[in-house]
């Protein structure tokens, strides 16, 4: 196969533009701590009430800035439904699901996370403003996901 002057130049410069290009998005996202998930705990669905922190969702101080907020999603819900943390510490959002898929998703804000049965999945945030921040499920879980929402109040220490 015999190609023209200009479609060889054309696929050298198509081929090493791809190149760089990957090169800088590779090189960019492991020089910033981008790396694909992994590490992520298991759990066993039908013993998640037995296991900590489920075992007693909720809100516990870790340390002076830090909290975590252990949360069981579940049938068009989540556990426990009343959610206070500070304002400006670092929050750890810990979850997990009895049933089915769903997410935790806190609006106006930059969580959005993942809640399968048999993992637990985490998140850290840090609330900035006092206030009330909605939490809404984005996967369909059933004829009653309209419901499942709640919020979490964030208030000054």
């Amino acid at each position: 196969m015999d190609f023209h002057k200009y479609e060889k130049i054309w696929l050298v410069f198509g081929i090493l533009s791809l190149a760089i290009f990957l090169s800088i998005v590779g090189i960019t996202a492991f020089g910033q701590g981008h790396t694909p998930a992994g590490g992520m705990d298991t759990i066993d669905p039908e013993k998640v009430n037995e296991t900590a922190p489920f075992d007693n969702p909720g809100v516990r101080q870790i340390d002076k800035n830090t909290y975590e907020v252990a949360i069981v999603g579940m049938a068009f819900g989540y556990n426990p439904s009343n959610i206070k943390v500070p304002v400006g510490k670092e929050i750890i959002f810990t979850l997990t699901s009895t049933d089915v898929v769903h997410s935790f998703t806190i609006k106006d804000t930059k969580v959005n996370m993942m809640v399968v049965p048999g993992r637990i999945t985490h998140k850290n945030y840090t609330f900035n403003k006092p206030g009330k921040y909605l939490v809404l499920c984005n996967e369909y879980c059933g004829t009653g996901h309209h419901f499942m929402s709640t919020e979490i109040e964030v208030y000054e220490p």
